[in-house]
């Protein structure tokens, strides 16, 4: 049974995933108590659900801080994720089944489509941040159907729990609402060719057995551990101080889905 401590739990963890409520900032209980219209027990409980999960630490009896990961602990999550990855697409290249491939494809194709409108950006009005927030998931729906395919429920979702710390990271250096930073970074559009690519290549490596299929994988998840890193730098510089202001109006008439339930 769904309580409102997890709807609001919920609600969110798709900001801080999302990168509207970025690494760092401070969630008040009585603050959030008044905007989602509720008393402070739900939202003390909410905060514990994801000080739990890891996205935010406790402060005191009355907020809570969006985690902030380092540097050092954002490139030991890549190793460890690479090397899941690379064992998990080891295992899905015998396993996987002419359904899951037909789901592989898919998301490759859609992931080469949110690509694609991410490189025009600067020419194009559109909500850069929201498309990235797609362009993440749709990445991850590519690489979900790999970690289903392994067969190993246990490896799949302990590479998920890697990855999952690192969304807010990604998507908050990537810019806020508004703030055309991607015409501006052209290391961007050479890593969205290079990552449809790396996609394309993984894909065909699965389909055929190749046996190249781990070391693809890997260097795949190293390339955008390289990527976050350069843009870590350069969101640090030029977005210090910078907050986006989250409303929280409405969001329990249709809270978003469970990122949680699609890890395990």
């Amino acid at each position: 049974m769904t309580t409102k401590a997890d709807e609001i739990a919920l609600v969110l963890e798709e900001a801080i995933l999302s990168g509207a409520v970025p690494p760092g900032e401070v969630l008040r209980q009585e603050q959030l108590s008044e905007e989602f219209g509720v008393s402070r027990t739900p939202i003390r409980e909410a905060l514990r659900q994801l000080a739990a999960v890891g996205l935010v630490s406790l402060v005191g009896n009355r907020s809570a801080r969006v985690r902030l990961i380092s540097r050092e602990e954002v490139r030991e999550t890549f190793v460890v994720w690479a090397a899941l990855e690379g064992c998990a697409a080891e295992l899905a290249r015998e396993r996987i089944t002419q359904r899951q491939l037909r789901e592989m494809k898919r998301a490759e194709r859609r992931f080469a489509d949110l690509t694609n409108k991410l490189r025009g950006a600067g020419q194009r009005d559109f909500d850069v941040q929201s498309v990235a927030s797609e362009w993440v998931q749709a990445n991850d729906a590519f690489h979900d159907v790999i970690l289903d395919a392994s067969g190993v429920k246990l490896l799949a979702e302990a590479t998920r729990s890697a990855r999952r710390g690192l969304y807010g990271q990604a998507i908050w250096s990537l810019g806020y609402r508004g703030q055309p930073v991607w015409s501006q970074w052209p290391v961007l559009a050479e890593h969205f060719g290079s990552a449809v690519a790396q996609h394309r290549a993984i894909a065909e490596a699965i389909e055929s057995r190749s046996p190249d299929v781990r070391r693809l994988n890997e260097e795949h998840i190293f390339t955008g551990g390289r990527l976050l890193d350069q843009l870590l730098d350069r969101a640090e510089t030029s977005q210090r101080g910078l907050r986006h202001r989250v409303s929280w109006a409405s969001s329990l008439d249709s809270p978003p889905p469970s990122r949680r339930s699609s890890s395990t």
